[in-house]
């Protein structure tokens, strides 16, 4: 254990299921760190947008992070001095989804249509564009096809995920759900068919009386499935890591604390990602199967991280990422071995 004392630690975690939510609304962060005497704050939740940007681009010393895995591999991409302690992989709905008008009824139905992908403006890496495509290269290769084969189209979007903050044009709620603009370009015509994804996608293709083109969100290949939230990441700052691991192992036995929580409890784990995730139980139950709750671990087994490693190199192929990096250099496995080796004591 270092002597390096601290009085506060930022963490931040993307509104989908992840141990770390489910620890959070468990009470489990709170209770460890309060026992090392340090606060809790959340970045994600700060009036500040300079702290709030940290949760896309990891700016934040003495911090850790867990979601999507765009943003933190951009980071990493750009030089920042993080380290990858955990991985944890939950399918979700993964779809391409079209209007009943437009008579796309397969994947093959596709060649030579439009396919709306949202664009955002510059400032932080752009993960939601890098989702869609993702989902568009999957969807065509179940029938052999390449993005060669339709035309993409951008979905201008004006506003970045953090200049509506607090706004009243979300009507009181903390975030506006993803996928509006491409539905709205796919109502007005313009596109042909779209990527959506999780419990707002379920949502939305309910909503318009969506087609579904391609389901592949539990597709038995892993290369299909992988994308922005499979797998999603646990990163700390490089200061953290090294100069206070112990903190990090206590973070990651609270995650397994969670972890095993869920495996007794699978309904109310249903609740308690739908109140993370701002959906219902029964979107959770169909974006994320009735098997959720085995799947809420943190893992550094080498399939994950060859997973992450893939992702990666898809991101630096369609230009998501400022460089090249060394996926093996990234994981820092001490903590979370230290972690298991207390568990199992």
């Amino acid at each position: 254990m270092s002597d390096e004392k601290l009085s506060e630690i930022w963490y931040t975690r993307c509104p989908v299921p992840t141990p770390v939510g489910l620890a959070a609304q468990l009470g489990y962060l709170e209770e460890t760190f309060a026992a090392e005497g340090i606060a809790l704050r959340s970045i994600i939740d700060s009036p500040d947008p300079a702290i709030r940007q940290s949760h896309f681009n990891h700016t934040l010393n003495w911090s850790f992070r867990h979601g999507g895995n765009v943003p933190p591999i951009r980071a990493r991409s750009e030089g920042r001095k993080t380290r990858l302690v955990g991985i944890t992989w939950t399918d979700e709905f993964q779809a391409v989804i079209t209007l009943p008008q437009t008579g796309i009824r397969s994947v093959s139905d596709l060649k030579g249509r439009r396919f709306g992908i949202a664009r955002r403006p510059e400032g932080i890496v752009d993960f939601h564009r890098a989702t869609a495509l993702k989902g568009l290269v999957s969807a065509l290769s179940l029938e052999g096809l390449s993005h060669r084969d339709v035309e993409i189209v951008d979905v201008a979007v004006r506003d970045s995920v953090l200049d509506k903050f607090g706004d009243a044009s979300l009507f009181g709620l903390r975030r506006r759900p993803p996928h509006g603009e491409e539905i709205a370009a796919l109502i007005r015509g313009e596109t042909d068919a779209i990527f959506v994804k999780g419990t707002p996608g379920i949502a939305v293709a309910n909503l318009i009386g969506a087609v579904l083109v391609a389901d592949f969100g539990f597709h038995s290949d892993p290369n299909i499935r992988v994308n922005s939230g499979s797998p999603r990441l646990l990163t700390v700052d490089e200061l953290l890591a090294e100069k206070r691991p112990d903190l990090v192992a206590r973070l990651i036995e609270a995650i397994f604390r969670a972890s095993e929580w869920a495996k007794a409890h699978p309904d109310d784990t249903r609740r308690f990602v739908a109140r993370e995730a701002g959906a219902t139980e029964e979107q959770v139950l169909v974006a994320n199967g009735p098997d959720l709750h085995h799947h809420l671990g943190l893992s550094l087994e080498p399939g994950l991280i060859a997973a992450v490693g893939t992702y990666k190199d898809f991101l630096l192929e369609w230009g998501f990422l400022a460089g090249d990096f060394d996926i093996g250099e990234w994981v820092d496995p001490r903590p979370l071995e230290a972690a298991t080796r207390r568990a199992a004591a």
